[in-house]
């Protein structure tokens, strides 16, 4: 009966042994996988999308307004260069601290260089300019 049922486990296990081969397919048509899955994979990843396109903004703006916000930045740039040269002359920065409105610029050499202080005395916000020697 033993030899039976060694024989039984033997033939039992010996035909268990012989398993089919692993075949690794990708899903990705970029990866090589069938070209049928290229619009699911793009819907998936569209659809968890969370990012919203940035560069809409900018492209909706009309002629006149990008005119507009270009002659702005022209007249407040004609502004700050007259009131530096009215607030420094000619020779530029010198050391010392000064008043604009609300702005209040300190200026002072450090072994860094010229070190220009900015403190907006409405809203506390800081700024540092550095220019080297």
């Amino acid at each position: 009966m033993r030899i039976v049922i060694t024989i039984f486990i033997v033939f039992v296990s010996y035909n268990f042994s012989f398993g089919q081969d692993l075949v690794y397919r990708p899903k990705n048509p970029a990866f090589g996988g069938d070209t049928f899955n290229y619009q699911w994979l793009q819907g998936s990843a569209e659809a968890q999308n969370d990012f919203a396109d940035q560069g809409q903004d900018r492209d909706e703006r009309s002629d006149l307004e990008r005119f507009t916000e270009g002659l702005n930045n022209q007249l407040l740039s004609q502004i700050s260069r007259t009131l530096f040269n009215e607030q420094f002359g000619d020779e530029g920065l010198t050391e010392g601290t000064f008043s604009f409105g609300s702005l209040f610029v300190e200026i002072f050499p450090s072994s860094e260089g010229l070190v220009i202080n900015i403190l907006d005395t409405n809203t506390g916000d800081q700024s540092q300019v550095i220019i080297p020697n």
